[in-house]
């Protein structure tokens, strides 16, 4: 029998934010349960470190320099001329629908086409989102790419409303409906759980108090306490006082928390209902997030230029599953967002083919093998993107190359794990850094679609993505406000 798949997707949450994950000031009783009785990777990556191209990573299994979605979606959400009812709302009215994704593959259409019934409850944030995309027998999300967690605003069958309960619970509340929907029908489900958690905002009044009372006495000491980086921006509130820091902290915990809870309500869901030994669960993020770490508060855009440090492009994954030969243990394997395309797939044992533009592989044969990490085993090199920046995760150094700016960077990731010696101009790593980047310029040129490249996106500030890649002013440029008059954007200027 063909197992049933829950997909659980949370959002800006690092791989460093889980207790499982060696961070003792976290409260996630149930995401340490899925690691506890799965498989909890350690060295797993997103494909670009901001929300909508990784989230379009993990649907098509391509990057995004062939998907065309670099940076988050701030247009093209909703066609809100469609809908009257949306007039009281002008961030919709004034919208435009917009298929970012026609004619790329999905691994929901393949599911589909196998026999799955598929259904999403919670964030899509990939254009065009007021009816379901292909594959979709359920769709219930958010009416753009975000909301606030007390007033969230969802479609559901061409519908649009609002809610003024906690965001968290209510995307909850419907994937537990689907449930019971999915449940009475034959056929296999998958089952998409989009969080919103644990985004901005973070203040008191955005999160229940008993979430935020777990961390009242709190020293935070799992996350450090530096000087903002002078490249930070605007794109998360600042955690530049001890008071904002704290709240910063605390709320970003607490959502982390109340997400965790929810997850515990579904894995009992699946335990009461019998689906649990026949329910391949999956945990991950849409990408990293520095809180402090570095200096940065945000992910990739946290910074202009946008930046690649571990903390914005490591994200968490846990797989539990009925086939794990081995439960309980920490992979050391790296592997990508890019890796779930065909994973998935064949966990249902589904008919596909990779086309030329999917680099991923299946992990299903390492996790059936025990997840095995030997000195024999080859080190997998993982590459990212976000616009103009790219990045190679070698086995032991990390290039990160930005084609606007001369500002590259190289870490030895074996003697500076954490990133604070930036070694571009050392003499003696010339034709380490020569070698590496002829590696990423080729990897790049095999996956990528000149008519998408990234690095041809030099206007992308951060600051959103307004129409398809190759259309004229694709990208908003509201940053240009934080930079000093400059508009080569050459000159970040921190601003409070």
């Amino acid at each position: 029998m063909r197992p049933n798949i829950l997909f659980i997707l949370s959002d800006d949450q690092g791989a460093w934010a889980m207790r499982c994950a060696g961070n003792h000031d976290i409260h996630t009783p149930n995401l340490d349960r899925l690691a506890a009785e799965g498989v909890r990777f350690e060295n797993f990556y997103c494909a670009s470190p901001v929300c909508s191209p990784a989230r379009a990573s993990i649907i098509t299994g391509e990057m995004p320099s062939c998907h065309g979605v670099h940076d988050w979606l701030c247009r093209g959400n909703v066609q809100g001329d469609a809908h009257p009812y949306m007039s009281e709302h002008p961030h919709f009215r004034s919208d435009v629908g917009i298929e970012y994704l026609e004619g790329h593959p999905s691994y929901i259409a393949v599911l589909a086409e196998n026999g799955y019934n598929c259904a999403l409850s919670g964030k899509w944030h990939l254009g065009n989102q007021d009816h379901p995309k292909e594959g979709f027998s359920g769709w219930f999300t958010i009416s753009g790419g975000g909301c606030a967690y007390y007033s969230p605003d969802f479609f559901e069958n061409g519908r649009f409303t609002v809610s003024h309960d906690y965001v968290t619970d209510v995307i909850t509340d419907r994937a537990l409906a689907f449930l019971d929907e999915l449940e009475q029908k034959e056929e296999p489900f998958c089952l998409q759980v989009h969080y919103t958690a644990p985004h901005s905002p973070w203040t008191p009044e955005n999160h229940p108090d008993e979430y935020l009372a777990l961390y009242k006495d709190c020293a935070f000491t799992a996350t450090p306490d530096l000087p903002i980086h002078p490249c930070q921006q605007t794109s998360a509130p600042l955690g530049d006082t001890p008071e904002r820091r704290r709240e910063n902290l605390t709320g970003y915990y607490a959502a982390i928390s109340a997400m965790d809870a929810n997850i515990g309500r579904l894995l009992d869901k699946l335990d009461r209902d019998g689906l649990a030994d026949n329910t391949v669960v999956i945990f991950t993020a849409d990408n990293g997030m520095n809180m402090g770490h570095h200096g940065i508060w945000g992910k990739g855009n946290g910074t202009y230029p946008p930046n690649m440090y571990d903390t914005s492009v490591k994200v968490p994954f846990l797989i539990r599953a009925p086939f794990l030969t081995r439960t309980g243990i920490t992979a050391q394997r790296s592997a990508s967002h890019c890796d779930l395309f065909p994973t998935i797939l064949d966990i249902a044992s589904a008919d596909y083919t990779l086309n030329e533009h999917q680099p991923g592989s299946s992990l299903c044969g390492y996790l059936t093998d025990g997840c095995p990490d030997t000195a024999d085993s080859p080190f997998i090199a993982i590459y990212d993107e976000y616009g103009f920046v790219r990045m190679l995760r070698g086995e032991r150094y990390k290039p990160i190359r930005r084609y606007r700016h001369n500002d590259d960077e190289l870490y030895d990731m074996l003697e500076d794990p954490d990133e604070t010696h930036n070694l571009i101009d050392e003499p003696a790593l010339a034709d380490v850094v020569r070698e590496m980047s002829d590696r990423l310029e080729a990897w790049f040129d095999r996956y990528a679609d000149p008519k998408c490249d990234g690095k041809n996106s030099l206007t992308l500030t951060g600051s959103g993505q307004r129409d398809l890649c190759w259309e004229t002013d694709a990208f908003a440029h509201w940053n240009r406000m934080y930079y000093s008059g400059n508009d080569t954007l050459d000159e970040p200027v921190h601003k409070l």
